[in-house]
């Protein structure tokens, strides 16, 4: 079974309008709302791609991109 890595989120600025949804759900605080209150991905290195802010976005504003990888089992 191949396991999901995260490439990149892909955050469209100009859709998102700040709500927070995604930051809310993310269980592993990888969003915050900058200054200018859009999305960013500010610690990516702990995502585990769970899709839950794309899934959760009212504005289709967030994509997460993945590698996928075997296992080495």
């Amino acid at each position: 079974m191949a396991k999901k890595r995260l490439k990149e989120h892909q955050i469209n600025r100009d859709w998102c309008k700040g709500c927070g949804i995604c930051v809310q759900f993310c269980p592993r605080q990888v969003l915050e709302l900058d200054r200018e209150d859009k999305v960013a991905a500010i610690r990516p290195e702990n995502c585990i791609c769970c899709n839950l802010c794309e899934i959760r976005c009212p504005d289709l504003a967030i994509e997460i991109i993945v590698d996928k990888e075997k296992d080495n089992d």
